[in-house]
């Protein structure tokens, strides 16, 4: 119950996908595929944040998922594996260390960086650490905790229909309005020359 609505849909996906190819365990890999693959995904995002190809480390993704067991006849059971069990209790660990009252997306992929299997391998491999995260995820929170299941689904909705305008400044994205004095007194001037030959306007 602690999980945001977007993870629960995301473990479910990963479900689907272990049984899908089946495959007897939900492993690590079947939850980090599931992210990548999300509609309007959380992770995509943060990754291209930190420089990450997504269709690379997907691609990457899919070797190791055809490196898995599969087992045939188990009648559609799929069980949680103990290593995933394992990020989901360092994800718990986390989210309380942050003040957080539910888990995100996010703090999976900050778990699976420091995790010593093959996932966390994988992602170091494609230049992320911990530090690198976590400054990438306090970037995409903008400071606030996680204390809504639709948090996700509603920062996104932020990014969807407004304008960062500190950040394109960041990125120097943002025309600088100092000196340009002429652009200024002309549109003052548009503004002035409507204003007086419709009285209404203003």
């Amino acid at each position: 119950d602690r999980f945001t609505s977007k993870f629960q849909i995301a473990i479910s996906d990963a479900q689907s996908l272990a049984l899908g190819r089946d495959h007897q365990y939900i492993e690590p890999v079947h939850l980090m595929t599931a992210l990548l693959n999300q509609d309007s995904s959380a992770i995509r995002p943060l990754l291209t944040m930190l420089n990450v190809d997504v269709s690379q480390l997907r691609s990457s993704l899919s070797e190791l998922l055809d490196r898995l067991p599969q087992v045939t006849g188990t009648g559609g059971e799929v069980q949680l594996s103990n290593h995933l069990g394992t990020l989901f209790n360092l994800c718990d660990k986390i989210s309380q260390k942050r003040k957080d009252k539910y888990i995100s997306s996010e703090l999976f992929v900050l778990a699976a960086v420091e995790d010593k299997g093959q996932l966390g391998e994988l992602l170091r491999s494609h230049g992320l650490t911990s530090q690198k995260v976590e400054e990438a995820i306090e970037k995409v929170r903008g400071g606030q905790q996680v204390d809504d299941p639709n948090a996700e689904e509603n920062r996104q909705a932020l990014e969807k229909f407004t304008i960062d305008l500190t950040e394109r400044a960041e990125q120097g994205k943002l025309d600088p309005v100092i000196g340009r004095d002429d652009e200024i007194r002309r549109t003052v001037q548009v503004l002035q020359r409507r204003t007086k030959n419709n009285p209404c306007a203003s």
